[in-house]
């Protein structure tokens, strides 16, 4: 498509320069023609007053020297009165042209070798027609007609090079956007539900960019749907089996006993390793690319309006902070609502009516901050909710809402941790990294990143007030 509209261009171009260059050469030239044989003309009449007066060969050959073109101009005077034909300088036009330009009584040009001739008739007093020869060469004819049209070229060839410059970023600028829309087609299409394109381009590929982000967040929202209902239907499995594994165990003794007690805690097996693979299987959601992700402002402001309602019946006081201008993180928005609605929710779930609770969002060079605590009786071992969170099956919650953070800040590299607040309760930190997706590693590198993000939380804690 690219070099397509290149070569439309180039043809393009091509053409505005053969329909203005080429005739505007021939005018030119015409033009210098016209031009030497003006000044042909003004010499010749240079000459005629002269003729009208006297026709005496020593007076007309300095008349003829005066004119400054003695080498190029002959006079022409016909026999009459007793007098003999006299001719003055060198004569280049042949007789008859001579002739019937005398006869004629009008000018007329004629070719003869190394360019042209200007015969101009002039009345002498005696009645008879002499004629005025003025010789042109060729090299006058076409004076500076060659510089012109070596111009033209050039102005022509630049308006070429500039056309096909100017359609290569045109065409760059619509087939980049191009690409990249089918290259996340494709890898969509292998089943990297984490291929977002950058929504920029021309407008029509902008829309269908984001088009094609909105259908990836759907397809990824509801292949996480559905694996969340196979995860749940099959927790739904464990109530009957419990009550066939209780059934089996009052059997007794004997083959047939044994044998459904064994087929029941391979059916219990079973549904475990349906709930294990479905948590765990989890789609790639995090955007690929710049230009993908959401507004976390945004989504923050969004579900602090529906949250607030409730905290508003319940008498709890509520501050969200950090929110006023965009702040772009490479997440959907989706994974981005599922995890803030885990986090309120928990809020609300395990702290009394009346227990404030404060959203706060910090944007920096390299990290995006969020930040959900609150004023309640806070959380006495965190290392075991984190542990639920990762799906060890311990006693209490089911971990899904830890779950679900913790994969969202991983995937870009970020982590979530859990402490004490400013407000007196829990506070759960979400780090969501924005240069990159490599988990925080050992060495130098991530020492540097370590001490970095230690700094930028500190930085953060003093910057919060209470409300």
């Amino acid at each position: 498509m690219r070099w397509a509209l290149v070569r439309v261009c180039l043809a393009i171009a091509a053409m505005v320069v053969v329909a203005f260059a080429v005739p505007l050469g021939l005018v030119i030239k015409e033009m210098a023609r016209d031009r030497a044989f003006s000044n042909a003309e003004r010499e010749a009449a240079a000459v005629a007053p002269a003729l009208s007066i006297t026709t005496d060969r020593d007076q007309l050959e300095k008349v003829v020297a005066s004119a400054g073109a003695d080498s190029g101009m002959a006079v022409h005077i016909p026999a009459g009165e007793g007098k003999a034909a006299l001719d003055i300088g060198r004569q280049r036009a042949a007789d008859k042209d001579i002739a019937t330009v005398r006869k004629l009584g009008r000018a007329s040009t004629t070719e003869v070798p190394g360019g042209s001739v200007l015969l101009q008739p002039v009345a002498l007093s005696s009645g008879e027609i002499s004629v005025v020869e003025v010789y042109v060469p060729e090299s006058e004819v076409s004076n500076g007609v060659g510089t012109a049209w070596a111009v033209l070229a050039g102005v022509g060839l630049a308006l070429i090079v500039g056309s096909v410059a100017v359609a290569d970023r045109l065409g760059v600028r619509m087939v980049q956007p191009a690409q990249r829309l089918v290259e996340g087609a494709h890898e969509l299409g292998e089943g990297k539900l984490g291929a977002r394109v950058p929504e920029e381009g021309p407008t029509e590929l902008r829309l269908a960019a984001v088009a094609f982000n909105s259908m990836a967040d759907q397809v990824v929202q509801l292949l996480a749907n559905e694996r969340e209902l196979a995860a749940d239907l099959s927790h739904r499995l464990r109530t009957p089996l419990t009550v066939l594994r209780l059934n089996a165990a009052s059997l007794g003794d004997g083959p047939a006993a044994e044998q459904t007690r064994t087929a029941v805690a391979q059916l219990e097996r079973e549904v475990d390793t349906i709930i294990r693979t479905a948590r765990e299987a989890k789609p790639q959601t995090v955007a690929a690319g710049p230009g993908a992700g959401c507004d976390a402002a945004e989504v923050v402001r969004e579900r602090m309006r529906f949250w607030s309602a409730l905290a508003e019946d319940e008498g709890r006081k509520v501050r969200v902070a950090g929110v006023e201008r965009p702040v772009r993180i490479p997440v959907a928005r989706a994974d981005l609502v599922a995890a803030l609605d885990a986090l309120l929710g928990n809020v609300f779930r395990h702290t009394p009516e009346g227990t404030a609770f404060a959203v706060d969002v910090h944007n920096s060079e390299d990290a995006v901050i969020v930040l959900v605590s609150d004023a309640g009786s806070g959380i006495r071992d965190p290392e075991a909710a984190m542990a639920r969170g990762r799906g060890s099956g311990s006693a209490g919650s089911t971990g899904l809402g830890l779950d679900i953070v913790r994969r969202l800040a991983e995937s870009t590299g970020g982590d979530v941790r859990i402490g004490s607040s400013m407000l007196g309760g829990t506070e759960v930190r979400i780090w969501i990294q924005l240069d990159g997706r490599e988990p925080e590693r050992k060495g130098h590198r991530g020492a540097v990143r370590r001490r970095r993000r230690g700094r930028l939380v500190s930085t953060f804690n003093r910057s919060r007030s209470l409300p």
